[in-house]
């Protein structure tokens, strides 16, 4: 399992480099706005998808049409999870995990709940689900005395530890630090950006072209069972790196089909290199690509005006101008008609974009 998982990386990463500069840093803020999503929504925190984009391609230097003030808790997350990745190779330290930590709660407070900020925990830690009364424990932390201790091992060995590969060395270094689970709250984040960490130090390269947290959040309620299942087992943790490696897996294929869309970006522009096309259209187009990175969308008129902020009779125009040009193709009639990128790979496009959904 772990040499398939080895092949594709190595697969995916040859041919990330070789797109050119460009694709490659849309690919690694795409896989990095999903893994800044998706981390948070497995704890339950649903971040605005604008904002988290807009806060990376700041902090990276990146492009970006319109850049919008982002708020403290977004920001702090973007800062934890780009310190993982794009410093992944220096040195895990207490402090830095403070950092860390601190990052994640700003305010001093999760939710509406008061905690202890940028230091270890000093009481006991339960997970615990359903109602008062009918609580179900699923796991019970280390004791508080017990955390600086474990919390010095677990270092040391992240630190010094050249015997395992770095995949299999940031399952284990996850599955440990959420067992220690060292902070009142934030420790699943805390855990997969120490995953994510590793992980990149595996490939060796700053380019990210997958996000492992968005195949966990769609896997979460197996992600939950696993590490509670082995929790609560003896020191074998053999299923659990299957699961994981097995995930892994299945969170390349998936980065996969992103790169067949980035690569469908790069040779459409590549055919109509000579194509006169107004900046309107050209934002239009470049957002279907962007903002759908696996499905793009329908378009329908009413929506690209709201866009580009025009006229219903211009946005008309503009994209029966696309339609006559090749760079787009129609479905329906009337009111209903749905307008396509042509895509030079034929990728079908189910998703239909309401004007509702843009937030631009």
């Amino acid at each position: 399992m772990l040499a398939a998982v080895r092949y594709l990386q190595g697969r995916l990463l040859g041919r990330m480099e070789s797109l050119g500069f460009n694709f490659t840093d849309q690919a690694t803020l795409e896989s990095l706005i999903l893994d800044v999503v998706d981390t948070s929504r497995i704890e339950g925190e649903i971040l605005n998808t604008e904002h988290v984009r807009s806060s990376i391609a700041k902090k990276l230097g990146l492009e970006h049409s319109e850049f919008i003030q982002t708020p403290r808790h977004i920001d702090g997350i973007v800062d934890v999870i780009l310190d993982a990745t794009q410093n992944f190779e220096r040195t895990l330290t207490k402090e830095r995990l403070l950092g860390w930590h601190h990052s994640l709660f700003q305010s001093g407070y999760s939710g509406y709940t008061p905690i202890d900020v940028a230091q270890y925990r000093t009481g006991g830690m339960k997970v615990i689900s359903g109602n008062f009364g009918k609580e179900k424990i699923h796991f019970i932390a280390p004791a508080a005395d017990k955390v600086p201790l474990e919390m010095d091992s677990f270092l040391e060995w992240i630190n010094n530890d050249q015997e395992h590969d770095l995949v299999l060395k940031a399952l284990i270094a996850h599955f440990w630090f959420v067992t220690i689970h060292p902070f009142d709250d934030g420790n699943g984040r805390i855990a997969r950006a120490i995953l994510d960490m590793i992980l990149t130090r595996s490939d060796q390269s700053k380019i990210r072209f997958y996000s492992l947290s968005n195949q966990i959040f769609k896997e979460h309620k197996e992600y939950n069972k696993i590490i509670e299942t082995t929790q609560k087992g003896d020191r074998d943790i053999t299923l659990y790196l299957k699961w994981f490696l097995g995930c892994f897996q299945r969170a390349l294929l998936a980065s996969e089909q992103n790169l067949e869309l980035i690569l469908d970006k790069a040779q459409f522009w590549d055919v109509h290199r000579a194509t006169t096309v107004n900046d309107r259209q050209r934002f239009v187009l470049n957002f279907m690509y962007d903002h759908y990175a696996k499905e793009l969308g329908y378009l329908r008129t009413s929506t690209y005006a709201k866009l580009v902020k025009t006229s219903n009779d211009t946005a008309l125009r503009d994209l029966q101008d696309l339609v006559v040009k090749g760079m787009m193709h129609t479905e329906g009639t009337g009111k209903k008609t749905n307008y396509l990128v042509m895509s030079p790979k034929n990728l079908r496009i189910p998703k239909i974009i309401e004007s509702k959904s843009i937030k631009r």
